[in-house]
């Protein structure tokens, strides 16, 4: 693992910071590193490594989506986490409610390894607020011992007369890939963004919810495990998540498309919270991510698309595979999420939560 004069130096600086504040259950003698992000998101050897680094403690904290880690931080959580990853759409939220602070680019030298594609995103102009640590898709993830040969459409979970007697679910969460879901499978495209849109699409996600196989809403990662013990037929996952099941045979029963309607496409970023106890050591394990052999590190462990140019050469076999690697056509599929803010996203969360009602 790379170790640089820059890292020590960084590091050195963090644990004065990390004098100054000391996280529950750190040692007076050294630095913590609070990351709030994704389960199974990254390689507990990668987390041993970065404390051998920079001789801190890492102390890891989960969410299993953007809502749940946007309430966590606005309940008083941006004071006690260093690092946060939230999606792409939900940056311009944190950055609007003062969640996250601009970053340190100075102390960022590994960013020139990320892909071209991946700098400057019109979510965070200038990658000012996050960096980006992963990439890929949301599709729709179904038996395929019950649910033989199905039509590649968002109509496996919206359309009763496709399916009329196997479990499903939606995702819950922040709602903007549900409601964009529903959208999708209405014709108005996994991009809507109007009043009238939304109610269209909640109109049809209460409808589904009264169909006495509705499971019930469940996010993305919890949802693959449920089809993986079989207690759904059906629902919203990430490709990901699949991949990962695929590589350990434990999802050889599941079976993952992108509906033909459109659907998203994401990236989950780094961020650093408002008032982090430790951002400096915070800005170094971003840096760490951005190397060349922990970007791959990290995507041949959770599966995921690196953004990170410089660790193409070293990735595994399967992360070629078009789980993983859309093609060309399937990318034409692919949208991101528009980022709401203000009015628009208050219409957006009372419409969302009506449709859960």
């Amino acid at each position: 693992m790379l170790k640089s004069k820059l890292l020590g130096a960084s590091c050195a600086a963090a644990f004065v910071a990390a004098a100054v504040i000391l996280p529950q259950g750190a040692r007076a003698d050294q630095p913590t590193l609070n990351l709030f992000t994704w389960s199974a998101y990254i390689d507990p050897a990668m987390i041993t490594d970065f404390e051998k680094q920079c001789g801190c403690k890492v102390v890891e904290t989960d969410y299993d989506s953007n809502s749940e880690m946007e309430a966590k931080l606005k309940a008083g959580a941006d004071s006690q986490y260093d690092v946060v990853v939230p999606s792409s759409y939900y940056v311009a939220r944190l950055i609007t409610e003062g969640l996250i602070q601009p970053l340190d680019h100075g102390a960022i030298t590994n960013f020139k390894n990320l892909e071209t594609k991946f700098q400057n995103p019109t979510y965070d102009p200038g990658d000012k607020y996050s960096i980006p640590y992963q990439w890929g898709t949301t599709g729709v993830g179904y038996l395929q011992d019950q649910i033989k040969d199905p039509a590649q459409s968002w109509g496996l979970l919206f359309d009763p007369k496709i399916n009329t007697t196997y479990p499903f679910t939606l995702m819950s969460g922040s709602g903007q890939d549900t409601i964009g879901a529903a959208c999708a499978y209405l014709g108005y495209g996994f991009t809507c963004d109007t009043k009238a849109e939304w109610l269209a699409a909640a109109k049809l996600i209460k409808e589904t919810r009264a169909r006495k196989n509705f499971a019930g809403f469940v996010d993305g990662e919890p949802e693959r495990d449920q089809l993986k013990s079989k207690l759904n037929s059906a629902g919203m996952v990430f490709n990901g998540d699949v991949a990962t099941s695929y590589a350990d045979g434990s999802g050889k029963d599941i079976g993952f498309f992108l509906p033909k309607e459109g659907t998203e496409i994401w990236v989950d970023t780094m961020a650093i919270p408002a008032h982090a106890p430790n951002a400096k050591l915070g800005l170094e394990f971003i840096n760490f991510i951005l190397d060349a052999k922990e970007g791959a590190a990290l995507s041949n462990f959770n599966d995921y698309s690196s953004p990170n140019a410089a660790s193409q050469p070293m990735l595994a076999d399967n992360l070629k595979a078009r789980l993983v690697s859309p093609t060309p056509e399937d990318f034409k599929l692919l949208h991101f999420l528009p980022p709401l803010s203000g009015a628009k996203l208050k219409l957006f969360n009372a419409i969302w939560t009506a449709s859960k009602q």
